[in-house]
């Protein structure tokens, strides 16, 4: 075993394995798993060995936060421009190893692994030949997030600044049977424009430029549908102003917030309500210059 690796021996000791002196214990550590400790970016200065420790680990958070069951869900690395690693059908991906994973080829085609890939890689190949800034995806069925996929009810009310400025909104798929062309058909006119979408009566996928930014997108989509549905449950939810949303908007650029690059995504339901359309809207010098720059990366885009 390589140093830096903690390894679990009971609920509260963990064992370093060191330099020279193999393993010394690391008292008080309350973690359920075995988990390389450099972090989980920058993807392209990671090896294959350490993206598959990596999304074995993903695979473990997802499990132990209910966000997949059983043997639900998926994820997948991009390796290079012609391969991508994924985690293979028929299991938990809450209890894989490194070994258990497979790599295909952009076109599905299994190059190496002595499992099978899931029948959903389809899904995670659309993401990675549209959009050459992800390199990561995670597909999973978070309870709540999927109770309003299920109801038929997109996550797209200005309710949260921090959702509004990560990701907008997150729209709503039709309704596409797993595993097939028709699901590939439904996603792909929102590919370009989110990096997280509710899947109708199935779940929720996400992508980022590295698999930690792809989980956390996930992470965000289900604790965000439990704000609206305890937000719903205690009253009427008061949505924001358009103002406060292009306000908002405007920010990203100041947190570091990349949009999608297709420049077409639609902005969050907000609450006028004592505002008419031609009110007027103040904005700073560098909200001005953030929503014109914008505006003009969007018309590029789009050329």
């Amino acid at each position: 075993m390589r140093p830096g690796f903690l390894v679990a021996r009971s609920p509260n000791v963990f064992l370093q394995w060191g330099e020279k002196n193999g393993p010394e214990r690391i008292p008080g550590k309350e973690l359920v798993r075995a988990m390389n400790t450099n972090p989980l970016w920058p993807t392209h200065e990671k090896s294959e060995e350490q993206h598959r420790r990596d999304i074995c680990t993903v695979g473990k958070w997802m499990y132990d936060r209910g966000f997949i069951v059983a043997c639900e869900g998926n994820i997948s690395v991009r390796l290079d421009e012609n391969r991508i690693l994924t985690t293979p059908t028929s299991m938990n991906k809450g209890m894989l190893e490194p070994q258990d994973l497979v790599i295909a080829n952009l076109e599905g085609r299994q190059l190496f692994g002595e499992r099978k890939c899931s029948s959903e890689i389809a899904m995670h190949l659309l993401f990675y030949r549209m959009r050459s800034d992800v390199n990561a995806i995670c597909h999973a069925h978070p309870a709540t997030a999927t109770g309003f996929a299920a109801a038929g009810r997109s996550l797209n009310q200005a309710l949260l600044p921090e959702v509004i400025i990560g990701l907008g909104q997150i729209p709503l798929v039709r309704y596409a049977t797993p595993g097939t062309p028709e699901l590939s058909d439904a996603i792909e006119p929102f590919v370009p424009h989110y990096d997280a979408l509710l899947l109708a009566n199935h779940g929720a996928v996400t992508c980022g430029p590295d698999l930690l930014t792809a989980f956390f997108r996930m992470e965000t989509i289900e604790h965000f549908a439990k704000i609206v549905l305890a937000a719903e449950l205690a009253g009427d939810p008061v949505l924001l102003s358009s103002r406060e949303v292009a306000k908002l908007m405007a920010a990203r650029a100041r947190y570091a917030v990349t949009p999608p690059p297709g420049g077409g995504a639609e902005l969050p339901e907000t609450n006028d309500t004592g505002e008419s359309s031609s009110s007027h809207v103040s904005l700073t010098r560098s909200e001005l210059d953030a929503l014109i720059d914008e505006a003009v990366r969007k018309d590029r885009a789009r050329r």
